[in-house]
C-alpha cells in the first residue's frame, strides 16, 4: 500500500490506543450515561480520532442510509441490486413513498447525532480543561467542523431538528424540542467560522487526511449554497481558491483510483485502510465500495450492487466526455451478451455479468484488482471523497454568475471543463457565452456530470426549485414538494414522549 496508508494506520491505531483504560467508551451509546475519572481534556485527541472512525460508519457516509437519502432520490441514481433486495427502500426513496418507521432514516438520524454528541464532549473537555498544547485548539476545530457537518446533514434531510450543543450525560438531557431551520444554520455558521479560525491550512505528513481550514471554508460555502446565499457562497469559495492550496491537475479518470487519493484536488477525504491482519476492520476501513460494488460472481463478486446509475445519468454526458467512462461501470446481462467497445470499461478489458437491475454500476467505487487479491474483494481500503476542489470551483462559478459577474463565472466553468477535456480540443467545447441564463444552465449541467453519483444531486434540484419538474420528467411521478424533507423517524418521536413533533406534512 502507499505511504499515506501506513501513515493513516499509525494515527488511526493511535486513536484507538488513546482509549486504553476506557474501552467501554468506544462501544457505548452516546445517549447513555458516561463518567470519566481522568482529566476531561486528556482524551480530547483520542475522541477526535474516534469521530473520524464514526464518520466512516455505514450509516452516514459508507452505506445504504447515506446513499438512499443523498442519492436515490435524484433522477441520476437508483437503488440498484435486485428487486427482492431492499424493495422497501426502493419504494421509500426511488418512489417517494415515505414511511416514518423506515430503518434507514432512523440509522441516519442516530449516527449523525452520535457524532454530534461526541463532538460536544470534545468541545466540553477542551473548554473546561486546561489548554496546554496547540493540538487542543486544532481538536476543537475538528469537533466543530464535524458537528456542523452533521447538523447540515440533518437540516437538509429533515428541516427542523433538535439542537444540542452541550455534553450529554443522560439521554433525557437531549430530549429537547425541534429548533427552527434558521437557528440550526446560525449554529452551523458559528461552528464553521470558529473551525476556520482554529484549523491549520495543512497538517504534518504524519496526520495526512485530518481536517484543515480549507475543508471548513469549503463546507461553509456548501451550506451557503443550500441557502442560495450567493454573496457568502462566493466569498467562501473564492477564499479557498485564492489560497492556491488545491488544484485540478489530477486527470479525472485517476481521481477515484488509489493513485488519485489525497491529490491536489481533494479538499477532504476520509482515510480508509485494509491491512493483511485486518482486511475488513471497521475501525480503519469502510463499506463504501462493498455496498456499491458489482453484484456478480467469481472475480466480479465485488459487493451488493446498491446505488446504481440510471440511463438518464448516462445521457447527461456530452459526446466524448471522458467523465462518462470514469463514472459509469458497464455490465452485461448474461454470458451470451457480446463484449463491445461500449462495455469494455474495466482494467480486465471485459464487462462483468450481473443480474443487478440498474443501468450502470458506480465506477467511482470500483476497486483495484491487484489490491483485491492482497486484501479483500470488498475494497475496505478505498478513501471516501467528501469535498473535492472542482465542487468549490463550481460553487464559485455559480455564485459569481448569480451575482452578475458572468465573466468570472465563465472562467471558473472553463477551468473544470478544461480538466475534463484533458487536452482533446474536439470535445467539451468552451462555453463562451456571457449571458447569465445560458451560463446558469451550463453550470448546472457541469455540476451534474462533474459530481455524478456523488452526494448532492438531489439537494441541487431542491435548492434550484426544479425538483418536481425534473423528477416528474424522469418518471418519478410520486414526488411532491413536501418530499424535499423526510419524516422524523417515528422511533425518535415515540422515545421523546411528546417532546419531538413530526414534520407537519407527515402528521
Amino acid at each position: 500500500m502507499k505511504r499515506s496508508k501506513y501513515i493513516l494506520y499509525i494515527w488511526a491505531i493511535g486513536g484507538i490506543l488513546a482509549f486504553t483504560g476506557c474501552n467501554d467508551f468506544l462501544d457505548r451509546s452516546p445517549q447513555g450515561q458516561f463518567t470519566e475519572d481522568d482529566n476531561p481534556g486528556a482524551l480530547a485527541e483520542g475522541k477526535i480520532f474516534n469521530i473520524y472512525t464514526m464518520m466512516r460508519n455505514f450509516n452516514i457516509t459508507a452505506g445504504t442510509p447515506a446513499f438512499a437519502i443523498h442519492c436515490f432520490r435524484s433522477e441520476d441514481s437508483e437503488k440498484g441490486s435486485i428487486s427482492s433486495d431492499g424493495s422497501e427502500q426502493a419504494a421509500m426513496y426511488d418512489d417517494f413513498q415515505y414511511n416514518a418507521s423506515n430503518g434507514l432514516i432512523k440509522a441516519y438520524w442516530s449516527q449523525n447525532y452520535a457524532i454530534i454528541y461526541q463532538c460536544n464532549e470534545v468541545v466540553d473537555a477542551i473548554e473546561t480543561g486546561h489548554l496546554t498544547e496547540e493540538n487542543d485548539l486544532y481538536n476543537k476545530g475538528e469537533a466543530l467542523f464535524f458537528r456542523a457537518y452533521c447538523y447540515f446533514n440533518l437540516v437538509r434531510a429533515f428541516g427542523e431538528v433538535p439542537l444540542v450543543t452541550f455534553k450529554v450525560n443522560e439521554a433525557s438531557e437531549a430530549n429537547v424540542p425541534k429548533t427552527t431551520v434558521d437557528k440550526i444554520y446560525e449554529q452551523i455558521d458559528k461552528d464553521l467560522k470558529d473551525a476556520e479560525d482554529l484549523l491549520p491550512e495543512q497538517w504534518p505528513a504524519a496526520y495526512l487526511g485530518r481536517l484543515t481550514w480549507g475543508a471548513a471554508r469549503s463546507l461553509h460555502a456548501r451550506t451557503y449554497m443550500m441557502r442560495n446565499d450567493w454573496q457568502n457562497m462566493y466569498k467562501a469559495a473564492s477564499d479557498v481558491m485564492g489560497k492556491g492550496i488545491y488544484n485540478l491537475d489530477t486527470p479525472y479518470d485517476k481521481i477515484f483510483t488509489d493513485e488519485g487519493e489525497n491529490s491536489g484536488g481533494s479538499v477532504f477525504e476520509l482515510q480508509c485502510l485494509s491491512t493483511a491482519a485486518l482486511p475488513q476492520s471497521d475501525k480503519i476501513g469502510s463499506q463504501f465500495c462493498e455496498v456499491q460494488g458489482i453484484r456478480g460472481s467469481g472475480k466480479w463478486d465485488l459487493g451488493w450492487g446498491w446505488h446504481m446509475a440510471t440511463e438518464l445519468m448516462a445521457e447527461a454526458f456530452e459526446p466524448g466526455d471522458p467523465r462518462k467512462d470514469a463514472t459509469l461501470l458497464y455490465f452485461r446481462k448474461s454470458d451470451s451478451d457480446p463484449v463491445t467497445p461500449e462495455n469494455t470499461n474495466t482494467p480486465y478489458g471485459e464487462s462483468p455479468v450481473s443480474q443487478a437491475e440498474g443501468a450502470y454500476f458506480n465506477k467511482k467505487a470500483y476497486t483495484n484488482p491487484a489490491l483485491r487479491q492482497e486484501f479483500t474483494n470488498k475494497g475496505f481500503w478505498v478513501n471516501i471523497r467528501l469535498i473535492r476542489y472542482s465542487d468549490v470551483v463550481l460553487m464559485a462559478a455559480e455564485s459569481a454568475n448569480e451575482l452578475g459577474n458572468t465573466s468570472e463565472a465563465q472562467k471558473d466553468l472553463e477551468m473544470v471543463r478544461a480538466r475534463a477535456r484533458g487536452g482533446n480540443p474536439d470535445i467539451l467545447p468552451e462555453i463562451t457565452s456571457l449571458d447569465q441564463s445560458v451560463l446558469r444552465e451550463a453550470i448546472r449541467h457541469e455540476r451534474r456530470v462533474e459530481l455524478g453519483l456523488e452526494f448532492d444531486r438531489f439537494y441541487d434540484l431542491v435548492r434550484w426549485g426544479i425538483a418536481e419538474q425534473v423528477l416528474h420528467a424522469a418518471g418519478k411521478l410520486n414526488y411532491q414538494p413536501k418530499n424535499a424533507l423526510l419524516p422524523i423517524p417515528q422511533d425518535e418521536i415515540d422515545k421523546s414522549k411528546g417532546v419531538l413533533k413530526q414534520n407537519p406534512d407527515y402528521l
